[in-house]
């Protein structure tokens, strides 16, 4: 049980440690190409838009939650425009 524990705990760090490191993946749809190839026609991938990467999901979870905490945390005076009444 131990031994379980453990692995999933050191997988959860690697994919973090790798979100952190690498954020972006090649695309699934295209292989990291940036084109497809349907019926003789050669036309952008409509995943990544001709990109050739992909965010990964550990990276977007990790943007919205920063996003998130930003928006729900308190200004600093610093921050604030100076107005006579605040």
């Amino acid at each position: 049980m131990a031994l379980a524990s453990l692995l999933i705990l050191l997988t959860t760090v690697g994919y973090a440690v790798l979100c952190a490191v690498k954020p972006f993946a090649p695309c699934r749809k295209c292989s990291g190409i940036g084109i497809r190839t349907r019926r003789r026609t050669v036309t952008l991938c409509r995943r990544c838009h001709g990109a050739r990467a992909r965010l990964r999901i550990g990276r977007r979870l990790l943007n919205n939650s920063r996003t998130i905490h930003a928006h729900g945390s308190r200004h600093h005076a610093t921050d604030r425009k100076a107005t006579p009444w605040q």
